[in-house]
């Protein structure tokens, strides 16, 4: 049997290469918009993070996720973010 090749893509925090579904995208649509998004199919820009609480406050203290979509992120998204871990 083939073997699948597993997508792999980079936290913009830690730099770590991670398969796609240990990481949380952010998307920035073309009418500048940010939204979280779970599919991993939205159309836009994306950043990645991992799924870590600690990575997450991280780019909301350091604004690095502000620098990479360059578009200032609003403070519900990085709610949104917290609150997936909330429910895990």
């Amino acid at each position: 049997m083939k073997q699948h090749k597993i997508p792999l893509r980079k936290c913009i925090i830690t730099n770590e290469k991670l398969p796609k579904k240990e990481l949380i995208r952010v998307v920035k649509n073309k009418e500048g918009l940010v939204s979280v998004d779970l599919s991993g199919k939205l159309n836009g820009r994306g950043a990645y993070l991992k799924k870590d609480k600690k990575v997450i406050l991280k780019a909301q203290k350091s604004k690095k996720l502000d620098r990479h979509l360059e578009v200032s992120i609003p403070e519900t998204i990085y709610t949104d973010l917290l609150n997936l871990f909330e429910n895990e």
